[in-house]
């Protein structure tokens, strides 16, 4: 029976959702093991420069990995691939315009595109696309598949009422307070299975404004790249609703300690890529600076500032 009266919850919003013409999963690693389940994928190439996220779904899925180089550009080197292998494209930071793309799938054909760090980017067309949804959005999980197979599974719903503290405790709180349960979030998905993605964060997904932290977040790059773009190692575009932006400079790793000391939170992505020349120096001096809907260019002066402060 339906229950009806009693307390109200969470209003139901009704805002357009944006690749809500994908497949709605639960978290990224979803996407992938999706893919996997549903094309029979068994060997994958995988670039060094790569989140332990997406090494450990493609373990549990028992496929056989070899690694890739990337260059300055962050496109794919130095890679002849076999028919019965896929390629593991990373959009990094947005830089991979959709020619570029296009370009790598007449080449390869067999690619897989994570712009877990560009969701404003349109999928294209046959490419086999994934999406997360908590890099970009106050949302404690889901995540976005553009694919032309489909698994012929059952998937359960999932439920995120048990992870919105963290995101809660900080909207009234600080980050500090509430980052171990951040932490512990990110850890849940670990053994996850493929779900559907839960009722509450389709919701949430349905009331955002994004338009207006698509703009937010290109005018914050625009900022920085303008502040910075003389001294960063890194030849930037500026990409459509930008993730972070990438400053990458001698000593970073330096830097970011200081950064921290100041409450300014700049993470390292991927720690876990060591002992690999090139890709352990994007990991240690690549600066992710924010550049999300929270700050406008009042708080991207006073990041430029703080920073040119240390420097000096």
């Amino acid at each position: 029976m339906f229950e009806i009266g009693g307390y109200i919850e969470l209003d139901h919003y009704r805002g357009e959702m944006l690749h809500k013409d994908g497949i709605l999963l639960n978290c990224g690693r979803s996407c992938l093991k999706y893919l996997i389940k549903a094309r029979g994928i068994k060997k994958i190439y995988l670039p060094y420069f790569c989140c332990d996220s997406v090494i450990e779904a493609c373990q549990q899925e028992n496929l056989e990995i070899n690694y890739f180089h990337i260059d300055e550009n962050f496109i794919p080197k130095d890679i002849e691939l076999n028919s019965d292998e896929w390629l593991y494209i990373v959009d990094y930071y947005g830089q991979l315009d959709r020619s570029t793309i296009e370009n790598l799938y007449q080449k390869y054909e067999r690619i897989i595109i994570d712009e877990a760090q560009n969701y404003f980017a349109e999928p294209v067309e046959g490419i086999d696309t994934l999406y997360t949804c908590r890099k970009f959005f106050g949302v404690a999980d889901g995540a976005i598949l553009y694919t032309n197979v489909k698994l012929n599974e059952d998937l359960p719903i999932d439920e995120s009422f048990k992870r919105m503290n963290f995101l809660l405790g900080r909207f009234e709180r600080t980050a500090s307070e509430f980052y171990s349960a951040f932490v512990y979030n990110n850890d849940i998905f670990i053994n996850e299975p493929i779900k559907l993605m839960s009722k509450l964060t389709k919701n949430l997904l349905h009331a955002l404004d994004y338009e207006f932290i698509c703009e937010r977040r290109t005018k914050n790059f625009e900022r920085l790249h303008k502040a910075f773009n003389v001294v960063n190692k890194l030849n930037l575009k500026v990409p459509k609703g930008a993730f972070a932006y990438p400053l990458m400079i001698e000593n970073g790793a330096e830097l970011r300690k200081i950064l921290i000391q100041e409450k300014i939170y700049v993470p390292k992505l991927w720690p876990n890529v060591t002992n690999i020349e090139y890709e352990s120096k994007l990991a240690s001096d690549i600066l992710p600076l924010p550049v999300d809907q929270r700050y406008g260019l009042d708080e991207m002066n006073y990041l430029i500032k703080e920073i040119n402060n240390i420097w000096r």
